[in-house]
């Protein structure tokens, strides 16, 4: 916990009356926020982030958390002597994989987010595609960068046929928090890993969310000289792709978050999850902690 005491009343007054503008602005809007990086590791960290999904509740926004755990996963292989694979930055998930990915994102790690959030004082309620029917998949294709006419088979990693939100809207109505563990389900009853980046995205325009948050490891998106691009519209994404600015892991966060703005949702805010607290002052305040994407 960080010492407040050096702050006078009038200035901790000032502070919270600035948040008042956003909380009317945002009253009643669906924030999906996908919850990823250090944010998840860091015990402390965790604490602030379940804090201020609670208080996002509390002041009347509706957060849904889909929650990725890559580094989980890739301990959890660890201890039974597997050694994780990846083509074009794509887990290979072959059958053994996929029960880990299972018992580890949707037994340990949305357990613990529910169990966080619960702490904090909120409720929540853990979700995978399964649960409601809520995403529907099927084996993703995945085309060689190099050669088109090439694929690449990487097992049971899913492409989103749908997203069926009904679940997520009823626990919503009932005051709870959904925490969405980014697996879906296919026509055989056969599970899919997905990308968390991609079924946020997704999802946040399915709900037609006000916003789409993306916790990462980086204070967000970077111009050539390393600086930080705090506010961009899909238009000027599209160039920093184009010049080759953007490239690597900040590509299928990237997509995802400028279908999620193409497609109805209003601002997608890339932000720095090793800041504790980030999400708070993003929302709620003027100063900008990462990048922002506006739709138009």
């Amino acid at each position: 916990m960080s010492d407040l005491s050096s702050i006078t009343p009038r200035d901790k007054a000032e502070i919270l009356a600035q948040a008042l503008p956003y909380i009317r602005k945002f009253h009643g809007k669906t924030m999906v926020i996908k919850y990823g990086g250090n944010a998840m590791t860091d015990p402390e960290l965790q604490a602030d982030f379940a804090e201020d999904v609670v208080l996002l509740k509390l002041v009347g926004m509706n957060p849904v958390v889909v929650h990725g755990g890559g580094p989980q996963i890739e301990q959890a292989l660890k201890r039974l002597g597997k050694k994780g694979e990846f083509i074009q930055g794509m887990r290979v998930t072959d059958a053994e994989t996929m029960e880990v990915v299972e018992w580890v994102l949707a037994g340990e790690v949305q357990q613990d987010i529910v169990g966080l959030i619960h702490q904090a004082g909120g409720k929540a309620v853990g979700l995978t595609g399964r649960d409601g029917g809520l995403i529907r998949a099927r084996k993703l294709k995945m085309v060689d960068n190099q050669d088109p006419s090439k694929e690449h088979d990487v097992g049971q990693v899913g492409d989103i046929i749908s997203i069926d939100p009904s679940v997520v809207k009823a626990l919503q109505d009932d005051q709870f928090i959904p925490v969405i563990s980014p697996i879906g389900f296919g026509e055989q009853n056969e599970s899919y890993n997905i990308n968390a980046d991609v079924v946020a995205g997704k999802l946040a325009t399915v709900l037609k969310a006000e916003k789409l948050v993306l916790l990462t490891n980086t204070p967000g998106v970077l111009d050539k000289n390393g600086q930080l691009l705090t506010d961009l519209s899909a238009r000027e994404i599209d160039g920093l792709f184009a010049d080759g600015t953007l490239s690597g892991g900040m590509l299928p966060k990237i997509s995802g978050a400028l279908e999620a703005a193409r497609n109805g949702v209003n601002s997608v805010h890339i932000i720095d999850g090793r800041v504790p607290h980030s999400m708070l002052l993003e929302i709620l305040t003027e100063q900008a902690y990462g990048t922002m994407i506006r739709s138009q």
